[in-house]
This record gives C-alpha cells, sequence and structure tokens, in this order.
C-alpha cells in the first residue's frame, strides 16, 4: 500500500493531544491520525448504509440500529487503502 504525504494544520492544544495519544499507543503521529482518518470513514460509510436500508425498509428503531452496527462491527473487514478494498 502507497502512502501519501499530506500536510495538516491543527490547533496547537489538540496538536498537542493527538501526539500525547499517538505516544500512549507507542504509534507515530501519522499512524495515529491515519487510524483516526479510517474509523471516520468508516462511520460515515455506516450512516450512509443505515440511510440506504431506512430508505428501502422504513424507519429504523433504536433497538435495530444498535444491533446493525453491532453486526457491522462483528463482521467488518474494510481496510480503507488496501487492494480491492471498497
Amino acid at each position: 500500500m502507497g502512502a501519501e504525504k499530506l500536510s495538516i494544520s491543527l490547533d496547537s492544544k489538540l496538536a498537542a493531544a493527538v501526539r500525547a495519544a499517538a505516544s500512549e499507543q507507542g504509534v507515530s503521529v501519522s499512524t495515529w491520525l491515519a487510524d483516526a482518518a479510517q474509523a471516520q470513514v468508516r462511520q460515515r460509510r455506516l450512516r450512509e448504509a443505515l440511510d440506504v436500508l431506512a430508505a428501502e425498509e422504513g424507519e429504523l428503531g433504536p433497538a435495530e440500529i444498535d444491533r446493525l452496527i453491532a453486526d457491522a462491527r462483528g463482521t467488518s473487514r474494510m481496510i480503507i487503502g488496501a487492494e480491492g478494498a471498497a
């Protein structure tokens, strides 16, 4: 998997919190930010999938949404940027 270098700007307090979190987890800031970005992408795709399901099946109740999220987390194999990933 190729990497693309990005330049970002963060509020100094947020930057310090990111550095501290990365250090606590024993990873680089780049790895920590990539993991955070990947989690946001997964969350967005899950919201989109739930919106499609709701449009097809009608409004989903809280219990059904919780069950679907748990099922998705348990079976998720998506890795952003990996060959063949969606």
